[in-house]
């Protein structure tokens, strides 16, 4: 693959260019047809980068069910002191009920950010796919398979090449006997 920023040759697998350092997993992506999956996964990271969480919606779930259980494990703590007066529950019940919604309140919250996460994936994954299949969206690309084409010679085998452009412009230093390089000597003009 070549670099679209320098035309450095680089290997199919390479992530950046041997040049100039450009980050070329997207052409990578794009010569394997990965390219929609690969814009999907960076989409969901970009939007849970700017709220410095896992872009992961299994991991978002996952986080969501365990505040969820924790707030309900408060929510029984809070109605147990409520019922028993164990250590004087029945003064401080309450305050185990700010955690229990705090942690609730938090699951809740995780639960649809995964769920919308899955939607926006699966949303931009669609569209990706649809954009790469329009006609002309790929003019700029180079076909997957290129076929080498071998330059056609105006020489044939044999003949005489034609002498170079410089040949009678530049001047040829003399040698002398000992074979050394002379001076040319000096025209007047």
């Amino acid at each position: 693959m070549f670099c679209p920023k320098c035309g450095t040759k680089n290997p199919e697998t390479g992530k950046f260019c041997r040049t100039c350092g450009t980050d070329l997993a997207n052409i990578s992506a794009a010569l394997s047809g990965n390219l929609s999956a690969r814009l999907a996964g960076s989409a969901a990271a970009n939007i849970q980068h700017k709220a410095g969480r896992s872009s992961d919606p299994n991991e978002l779930y996952g986080e969501a069910i365990k505040q969820i259980l924790t707030g309900i494990g408060f929510l029984v703590v809070s109605i147990a002191l409520l019922t028993t007066g164990v250590a004087g529950g029945h003064a401080w019940w309450w305050a185990m009920l700010f955690p229990a919604f705090g942690c609730l309140g938090k699951g809740v919250s995780d639960y649809l950010k995964s769920k919308k996460i899955e939607k926006q994936q699966l949303a931009f994954g669609a569209q990706a796919q649809a954009s790469l299949n329009q006609p002309g969206a790929n003019a700029s690309l180079p076909s997957p398979q290129t076929q080498y084409v071998a330059p056609e010679s105006p020489y044939k085998t044999g003949d005489i090449v034609p002498s170079s452009v410089t040949d009678g412009t530049t001047r040829h230093l003399e040698i002398n006997p000992e074979g050394k390089t002379m001076t040319l000597p000096k025209t007047e003009k």
